[in-house]
């Protein structure tokens, strides 16, 4: 499980930290060209610059969990991750209706993921010392 609990924080941590170098840097780019995020406009470059720097913040400290990778770290790196995915998760699902069959499923999957995923991470960090 310490194999499992290291590699969801190290590609999370991956994620979140493209991401938010895109979205700090690039906001308009990320809007106009990743499929589904248009469903709901307006675009705001308020927001995707706020989103870049919240993303980088949560990437550093997954980064810092999969490093030092101890049950606390680990525990409040998943537990500030899920704070964002589960609500994230929550949004798409109940908005699927904006957009394409195929990209309707291949969004509820990846935010399913991002929810299930690093859930049982959690759960597997009680095994860490």
């Amino acid at each position: 499980m310490r194999g499992y609990v290291r590699a969801v924080l190290i590609i999370f941590a991956a994620f979140e930290l493209v991401l938010g170098v895109w979205l700090t840097f690039a906001p308009k780019t990320f809007y106009d060209h990743v499929p589904t995020v248009d469903w709901t406009p307006p675009y705001s470059d308020h927001l995707f610059h706020d989103f870049g720097g919240a993303s980088l913040g949560l990437g550093i400290v997954l980064t810092a969990a999969a490093i030092r990778l101890d049950r606390y770290l680990a525990a409040v790196a998943l537990l500030a991750y899920l704070a964002f995915s589960l609500p994230h998760m929550i949004f798409h699902l109940a908005h699927l209706e904006h957009g394409e069959p195929g990209w309707s499923v291949v969004l509820a999957a990846g935010v399913i993921l991002m929810v299930v995923l690093p859930l049982i991470a959690l759960v597997g960090t009680r095994k860490l010392t």
